[in-house]
């Protein structure tokens, strides 16, 4: 249980400085220093944030909002992937900018409150791990808020204690020594193979696609629109066969034109837009048929977004970390998930002109 111990631990370094226009006194107040949970999300640091501005802001209704280089930071997106996604060259501390006035609509969907945003993640998991999510539908009152509390707080042992009541299944852990057992198994095998057993893992997949090509991480572009990132949400179901199944596999199936010998220009990928499953979550977090809906979509290949073919990933990153593709992906979907039970994986792609 190491691995998953430190990605609670996980922290961003930020620097948090007040946008100009919001700043009432002078001399200006010097920006804020945070530690911020990779696996938590950038409203839940108001109540640090806004008593440090607090004599500084204007009068007003106050409508907390985060941006990068002039990017909205989209609020629903776990920080520390926040961070993987815009700073392939990690900048630390990282220099993001608070509002507490002029809320981007157009941009952002209202934060209305990031504790059913989170229910309603856990319910897509489990519809994909399980088949439904009734254990999640079915938490009480209190276990639904301790479960986000220990969240908030960063406390995996009551995380643990809560989440264990769910009853989602765990991924085999024994393809981590297939690989090491392969080489001492009999060349000589039965003809019926024992049952595969299967592992449902969901993935969201966050692609920035780069035209030029680059030898150092500070040389790609800054992003300046969301329209640059494309998202995929889709599960990788891992099969026990005769060899150890990989991160290489499994990207395989999130992007398989990537891995095509033919041309296959502009392929669809399939997915459910978070954007619309938290715009959802606002409207209904306890429907059953909304949430198997979004869940069963997640399987399915509707249009999400196109990348060619001729493209080449330059860069993997799950939790900050850059792993290798050889690594067993049980051991990735067993201790690198964040607490809505999915795993989030960003990746930069080179595209052809």
């Amino acid at each position: 249980m190491e691995a998953p111990k430190f990605v609670w631990e996980g922290a961003i370094p930020l620097q948090i400085h007040l946008h100009e226009s919001q700043v009432t006194t002078l001399p200006p107040p010097p920006p804020a220093l945070i530690l911020a949970p990779r696996i938590g999300y950038l409203p839940l640091l108001a109540p640090l944030i806004k008593p440090y501005f607090s004599s500084t802001l204007p009068p007003g209704v106050d409508t907390i909002w985060f941006d990068y280089n002039g990017l909205p930071l989209k609020w629903y997106i776990p920080t520390g992937v926040l961070f993987d996604l815009l700073c392939p060259e990690p900048e630390r501390p990282w220099n993001i900018t608070v509002h507490f006035r002029g809320y981007p609509g157009s941009v952002l969907i209202p934060c209305e409150g990031e504790d059913s945003v989170n229910v309603l993640l856990c319910q897509q998991a489990a519809y994909i791990m399980n088949g439904n999510c009734k254990n999640v539908m079915n938490m009480s009152q209190s276990d639904q808020l301790e479960l986000w509390h220990s969240v908030m707080n960063g406390n995996l042992e009551a995380y643990q204690r809560v989440s264990s009541k769910l009853k989602l299944a765990t991924v085999d852990d024994e393809y981590a020594s297939l690989c090491l057992q392969k080489s001492q198994q009999s060349v000589i095998e039965t003809d019926l193979p024992a049952q595969a057993k299967t592992g449902r893992v969901p993935v969201r997949l966050y692609v920035l696609s780069v035209s030029k090509d680059f030898d150092d991480l500070d040389e790609i572009p800054r992003v300046d629109s969301w329209e640059k990132i494309s998202y995929i949400n889709r599960p990788v179901e891992i099969r026990k066969e005769d060899k150890c199944f990989t991160l290489h596999d499994a990207l395989k199936i999130l992007l398989p034109e990537l891995f095509l010998d033919e041309s296959l220009m502009n392929v669809k990928l399939g997915g459910v837009d978070l954007e619309d499953a938290v715009r959802n979550s606002n409207e209904d977090v306890t429907s059953d048929k909304v949430v198997e809906d979004q869940g069963q979509n997640a399987c399915k290949r509707p249009e999400a977004c196109r990348i060619s073919s001729s493209a080449e990933i330059k860069l993997i990153r799950i939790q900050g970390i850059e792993p290798k593709l050889e690594i067993p992906f049980s051991w990735v979907a067993n201790n690198l998930l964040n607490p809505d039970y999915f795993l989030h994986v960003c990746v930069c792609v080179k595209v052809a002109q």
